[in-house]
């Protein structure tokens, strides 16, 4: 399928808005729409009929929609997904209540996990058992599967979730299990070999799991959307991006919705790597606030981090083993409850706190008029005079200034003896170092220094905290691109067709079958080359990845291979760069140790050329403002006359001094003290530290 995809359209679904994104043989159209949580595709829809209506178009004459969503993530944080059974192994029923042995607050006495997606009554054993080298050591029971099948038809169950000890390397009791049950049963089943065919059966049952709570909410939306959207005569094929960055069909994306989870995020990390390579900066940190969330994403050589594993739902703030573990590829980042939805409070010990609860769009920020009465953090920003009550969203909400004062001064101030002024401050303040907090923590996590980078951001709210955050970081340079509001939506139409398979297949290098190994490759190849084909003929390119590890070690690091077929050389050039990884990662090699191959991976997709098309500039063409208004000063702690600058009206090497204002129609641009902004050739805000230039 060959399209020429002039005009096309992505669509996010937030946790408070829906950003829509067109781009019309490059000219681009946007706008956000309060997310509607009872029906979600109808903010699509309304988001779509505006921004048709800009361009000048009907639905029918779009050529492509790109949609990516945090459904999938919010049904698993707020467990509203379907009553799912989970059939395993006999001896392995509490694999995903035990978890592993690792505790993230050593003495932390009241440690709390997440509870387990299905309760322990839901869940059934079978005999059957398969080695670790995927040879059948005792048969399945069928006749037990029989019985398990009338227990689920019986219990009301929405979904099924199988996971058996060892079928990532053999997975026909998985298959032959789903066969016996699919007789009895009219409810999708999902099997770990192919969901998540990987080590580690916490990880793996665990995902399976997730994929199965989701996946009756998560196909009859799309399925609700793709004929909603027919009907409103935009008869274009819809496509999904994923969790690692690429897109897929909504076919793969209904079988499998556990690929969703952090797909609107993903699409903001793969508009910062094209900002980023446009721009020539190789060292980027991306920071993306919405209304629930912000998001932080370390990208270096316009590659944004990855890993094969991530969690939701952490429950202490940092955390790593606090969530609930997801076992698939994933474009790597650290998510906080810090959007400007996030509620304000004031805890035991008299500490302003914000998030993780949001007031998301119903009922809102106190300042919506809509319902809200709690304090977020976009009530203490108009208070701050960040925001224009008559302007915001283009005009499109009105925002009630008293309303926002009220609630802050009710839940914070009064507390705490602050003046709602104060207060707001201080809701600022918490927000801004929670994220500075959540940069470094991530930064040292990956061994690099935060302050090193240049941060690119965008969401609706980052374009406000971004210099404040930048102050707290040390970071000299902040990129603001075009559309920074919408900016997960228009990543989405960077996205190329993609789709990574991986199999864990545990191997010691020094002994390892070639024929083996290239028949894996081929069939990963194969798997991964039929996704991507769903939605073009094109080009691919294909990379593989071995993840390895020195023998006993507990964890692996990811190590780019040849193109297969391997021959010997190709081992030779695999144990080199392990080698060469491995020194980077530790320092230094460990001297005539075994090393192991863990897992294969194949990224099969078409490669998008962005080429760089400019530097950052640094502009000279001082600009004076014709308009002000009163916005707090962090330096002195007061209201100041501050230079209000619509973005529309400045041009390429404009430069501003701070403090100031930037506007536009779906965020403002807040320029703090210590900085100035500079207008690119391509209308990007770059925030500069005073006094740097080229």
């Amino acid at each position: 399928m060959t399209s020429r995809n002039d005009i096309r359209l992505g669509a996010d679904i937030g946790g408070t808005f829906t950003d829509i994104a067109l781009d019309m043989r490059g000219t681009l159209y946007s706008t956000k729409v309060l997310t509607n949580y009872t029906a979600p595709e109808q903010a699509i829809l309304d988001g779509i009929r505006i921004v048709t209506e800009q361009a000048g178009i009907s639905p029918a004459e779009l050529d492509i929609v790109i949609h990516g969503t945090t459904l999938a993530t919010n049904a698993l944080i707020e467990r509203r997904g379907a009553k799912t059974a989970f059939v395993t192994t006999e001896g392995y029923r509490d694999v995903i209540e035990m978890r592993s042995e690792n505790r993230f607050e050593q003495y932390d006495l009241n440690l709390k996990l997440p509870s387990p997606l299905v309760a322990r009554e839901h869940r059934f054993t079978v005999k059957g058992r398969m080695n670790a080298q995927g040879q059948e050591l005792q048969p399945l029971d069928e006749a037990k599967l029989e019985e398990i099948a009338d227990a689920i038809s019986e219990g009301g169950f929405g979904a099924v979730a199988i996971g058996f000890i060892h079928s990532y390397m053999n997975p026909e009791h998985e298959r032959r299990a789903r066969a016996i049950l699919q007789r009895k049963l009219s409810v999708p089943i999902s099997i770990s070999a192919e969901v998540s065919p990987q080590m580690r059966e916490f990880e793996r049952f665990n995902t399976v799991c997730a994929n199965a709570y989701v996946r009756p909410q998560m196909a009859d939306y799309l399925a609700r959307l793709q004929v909603r959207l027919k009907e409103m005569g935009a008869t274009c094929p819809v496509f999904m991006i994923h969790s690692g960055g690429s897109l897929i069909s909504v076919d793969t994306a209904s079988e499998f919705p556990v690929r969703l989870v952090e797909s609107g995020p993903a699409g903001g990390a793969i508009f910062a790597a094209d900002i980023a390579r446009r721009f020539g900066i190789e060292n980027v940190v991306s920071y993306d606030m919405g209304g629930t969330t912000a998001k932080i994403c370390l990208i270096e050589n316009f590659v944004p981090k990855t890993a094969r594993t991530f969690e939701v739902a952490r429950t202490y703030r940092f955390c790593k083993g606090s969530g609930m573990p997801i076992s698939i590829p994933v474009i790597e980042m650290i998510e906080i409850g810090a959007g400007g939805g996030s509620i304000a409070w004031v805890d035991s010990m008299g500490r302003i706190q914000t998030g993780p609860e949001s007031a998301a769009s119903e009922p809102g920020p106190a300042c919506y008029q809509r319902g809200g009465t709690r304090p977020a953090i976009t009530d203490a920003d108009l208070m701050l005079g960040k925001l224009d009550a008559d302007n915001f969203a283009g005009g499109a909400i009105k925002l009630s200034v008293q309303n926002a004062e009220t609630a802050i001064d009710k839940d914070v101030g009064s507390k705490l003896n602050l003046k709602p002024l104060s207060a707001a401050f201080g809701i600022c303040e918490v927000v801004d170092e929670n994220m500075a907090n959540a940069a470094r923590v991530h930064a040292v996590e990956n061994g690099k220094n935060i302050s090193d980078n240049i941060m690119i951001a965008f969401g609706g709210a980052a374009p406000l905290h971004a210099a404040r955050l930048c102050e707290k970081l040390g970071v000299e340079q902040c990129l603001i691109p075009q559309g920074a509001g919408v900016g997960s939506a228009i990543g989405f139409l960077k996205a190329p067709f993609g789709y990574e398979a991986l199999v864990s297949h545990l191997a010691k290098l020094s002994g390892i079958n070639l024929d083996a190994v290239n028949a894996t490759l081929a069939d990963l190849s194969t798997a991964a080359e039929s996704f991507v084909r769903s939605g073009t003929d094109a080009p691919l390119e294909r990379e593989v990845t071995a993840f390895m590890r020195y023998a006993g070690q507990g964890w692996e690091i990811p190590v780019t291979a040849p193109q297969p077929p391997f021959n010997e050389q190709a081992l030779a050039t695999i144990r080199e760069r392990f080698l060469e990884n491995y020194a980077r990662f530790f320092g230094r090699p460990i001297e005539g140790a075994e090393i192991e191959i863990v897992t294969w991976s194949v990224k099969v997709e078409v490669k998008q050329s962005v080429t760089q098309s400019g530097t950052v500039s640094y502009g000279d063409r001082v600009i004076t403002p014709t308009q002000q208004r009163d916005v707090f000063d962090p330096s002195n702690g007061t209201m100041l006359p501050t230079g209000i600058f619509d973005r529309g009206s400045l041009a390429s090497g404009d430069r501003v001094a701070g403090p100031a204002i930037i506007t536009e129609r779906e965020t403002s641009t807040i320029v703090t003290a210590p900085f100035d902004a500079v207008i690119q050739h391509d209308g990007t805000i770059l925030l500069v530290k005073k006094g740097k230039s080229a």
